[in-house]
């Protein structure tokens, strides 16, 4: 196995013979392709660009697995496969067979993580690693555009049946993590099949990073249709042009006037990438946490208590208040539910904050990428509550990224 960082860099070898017209046929064909054709179609792209086969394969919903498009595939392990080493690292890997290399290339739709395009190649230089790498950046765009509306392909990276709770409130949230070169914001949430009280929501309004972590009474249909309803109100009112109080003023008034007597907790937050401003509203949740040069700095996030979201006549607050605060390049923000911290193990023991937040800091401090930090952070919740969750645990990790010049 070989990992690759710029393999063959500089290399004057013209390769193979690049079949454009072939090419262009088969892009063209791909716009109004059946996502359960991709398989052959990715086969019939390597053959146009001189490789001889691609393979894709998804990350399933709680990333430990990689399974194949093409349905007579085994899936490969993410924790121990080349394959899982080119999405964990966001790097192509190659691997070495007698007769012929296997390229490992991540598929990334902007910083979101899809799974791995596998290219099968007798030979490798420059030449075929690029336009490896171009097959990646063509599928990781159709995949991205398929399965918006496709059944097969979110299917097809389940492993168990989903609840109805959890399917609800999984149409309402966004990627696991979106960002560009100055912000990037990750989040996971389990159990993966079976939450309902429990969701996430982050989007981008030019400069600025919106982020909302949501925890509602209960854990039924009721618990998710209160944050599904909570989420719409939130996207309402930002797509108007509302600011951050009136964002969380349309969530109270949204859930008492459609759902009465239920309520949620929630930290909504707006960051400016630009400048660094840092602003937000607690409702009742815990409070976020800053990190900043490899250490939690205690209480930099707290405010003065306010009441849950959804709360109507003599309960609901006068006004909400925001909080500001600045922030420095490479700070981390967390936000989380209580069920990460209160995550039990056999004895009773809880996971707890410091254990929380000292995975985090040392896999920071060992390179790893924000999506990949909780990926393994809610795979050792899991292992430490023996896979068995009494709460739904969603952190929501975004990251201020120093620019280069």
């Amino acid at each position: 196995m070989i990992p690759v960082s710029d393999p063959f860099h500089g290399s004057a070898h013209p390769g193979p013979v690049l079949d454009e017209s072939r090419l262009e046929q088969l892009i063209t064909e791909a716009q109004t392709a059946l996502p359960v054709e991709l398989p052959a179609l990715a086969n019939q792209c390597a053959s146009a660009v001189g490789l001889d086969t691609a393979q894709i394969y998804l990350a399933d919903l709680q990333q430990r697995l990689l399974i194949p498009l093409e349905e007579t595939s085994e899936p490969l392990l993410v924790d121990h496969s080349s394959a899982g080493w080119a999405y964990r690292t966001l790097s192509p890997r190659v691997a070495e067979s007698a007769d012929s290399l296997m390229v490992w290339i991540p598929l990334v739709d902007g910083a979101e993580r899809l799974g791995v395009l596998g290219v099968g190649t007798a030979s490798l230089d420059s030449v075929l690693m690029r336009r490896s790498r171009m097959l990646a950046h063509l599928f990781a765009m159709l995949i991205t555009s398929k399965r918006a509306y496709s059944d097969w392909l979110v299917a097809r990276t389940r492993t168990t049946p989903m609840q109805l709770p959890a399917e609800m409130v999984r149409a309402f949230m966004p990627p696991r993590t979106i960002g560009s070169s100055r912000c990037v914001s990750t989040a996971v949430l389990e159990p993966a099949y079976e939450i309902a009280g429990d969701a996430f929501d982050h989007s981008v309004i030019k400069n600025k990073l919106n982020s909302a972590i949501l925890d509602a009474m209960g854990h039924d249909l009721t618990a998710g249709l209160t944050v599904s309803v909570a989420m719409a109100a939130a996207r309402n009112a930002r797509r108007r042009g509302a600011s951050l109080v009136d964002v969380v003023s349309s969530v109270d008034q949204a859930l008492a006037q459609w759902l009465p007597d239920h309520f949620c907790t929630g930290v909504l937050s707006q960051f400016d990438a630009e400048t660094g401003l840092l602003r937000w509203a607690n409702c009742g949740h815990p409070p976020p946490l800053l990190i900043r040069a490899g250490k939690v700095l205690a209480g930099a996030l707290d405010s003065p208590p306010q009441p849950p979201l959804g709360l109507a006549g003599s309960l609901a607050p006068a006004e909400r208040q925001v909080q500001e605060t600045e922030l420095e390049p490479d700070d981390c923000v967390l936000l989380y539910s209580d069920g990460v911290v209160e995550a039990r193990d056999a004895s009773g023991g809880e996971f707890g904050l410091d254990r929380f937040t000292d995975f985090i800091i040392r896999s920071n401090a060992a390179g790893e990428r924000p999506a990949e930090v909780l990926r393994l952070l809610i795979h050792a919740i899991l292992d430490y509550q023996g896979n068995q969750l009494r709460d739904d645990a969603t952190i929501l990790l975004f990251e201020w990224r120093a620019q280069s010049h």
